[in-house]
């Protein structure tokens, strides 16, 4: 990498280290989390550092959008171990199962963007000609000029004064990377997302019935094929077995019903957990921490 690249990226990582150090309190933690609103309504906002968190396997039902700003997290993605170094880009779909850890003793700190279908959808609006693929094939890219941007549009999120600047970066930079790394999905992807009703169907069941204590019986009987059969062709469908989709939507539903004002004993029984302990577990397997420490980032505090 060049000297004045370098130097570049470098003032980039250092502005979201600035805003983490603004968002903690001394002594650091190895471990934090700090969620907000960000800059576009759809968008919520992630910065962390970790050293002894691991993510289990989860997706989201957003895009997940994010630069790692120091050290070197490792994720598996699509049946494939990828390293992600400072200034690269993570790139994951909307429902794409993947896990997270650290990839040296140091740990990594990194920033993401959870954007919703409906913003990525109004940022390749056909009214202006931009009707490009929202698909991302490639998890990491290694683009530091798109890093930079991204770091830069992370870091004017929250500034006082700036919302405007802000919601221009957030959506210049969403535009670039659907430009630059937007794909429509293959031939072989569009093949076996034809004639997949009954994949959808159990999709929505789930959807539907999140709250409660679904079998594989169930699931087989509602899509008419066999149990051994159904948790694998849900899996090549949807990247994951039915559980794992199960336990992202409950926590959707979870994130929801908290921000609504629901208590959390409430919302992990209106949720389908065992109790609030589990709730708690799962929570912070997937989202790297508890779900009252969330509820107190995410809830609107005029900064």
């Amino acid at each position: 990498m060049a000297v004045e690249e370098e130097s570049l990226l470098a003032a980039a990582c250092g502005v979201l280290y600035d805003c983490f150090m603004q968002e903690t309190q001394a002594p650091t933690p190895k471990d934090w989390a700090r969620f907000r609103p960000g800059a576009l309504n759809g968008v919520t906002q992630m910065n962390a550092h970790f050293t002894e968190h691991t993510f289990e396997r989860h997706s989201h039902e957003t895009y997940s959008i994010g630069v790692t700003a120091s050290g070197v997290q490792t994720f598996h993605c699509g049946g494939t171990l990828h390293a992600s170094l400072r200034g690269d880009v993570i790139l994951f779909n909307p429902d794409e199962p993947h896990d997270g850890q650290r990839g040296t003793q140091e740990g990594f700190g990194y920033s993401m963007l959870y954007v919703s279908q409906q913003v990525m959808d109004e940022c390749r609006d056909k009214e202006v000609g931009l009707d490009m693929a929202a698909y991302f094939s490639q998890p990491v890219v290694r683009d530091a000029a798109m890093g930079r941007a991204l770091a830069r549009a992370i870091g004017a999120a929250g500034q006082m004064q700036e919302s405007l600047r802000a919601e221009e970066l957030t959506r210049g930079v969403l535009v670039r990377l659907l430009q630059r790394y937007g794909e429509r999905r293959s031939a072989g992807d569009e093949a076996r997302s034809t004639g997949m009703a009954r994949m959808l169907r159990i999709r929505d069941y789930l959807r539907s019935h999140f709250d409660q204590d679904i079998t594989v019986d169930v699931l087989a009987r509602e899509a008419g094929l066999s149990r051994v059969h159904l948790t694998r062709a849900f899996a090549r469908q949807f990247g994951v077995p039915p559980h794992i989709y199960l336990n992202a939507v409950r926590l959707e539903r979870a994130q929801a019903g908290m921000l609504a004002g629901q208590g959390l004993a409430e919302v992990a029984a209106a949720c389908g957990f065992a109790d609030q302990s589990h709730f708690s577990r799962r929570f912070k397997g997937s989202v790297g921490l508890s779900p009252g420490a969330w509820l107190r980032q995410m809830r609107p505090t005029g900064c």
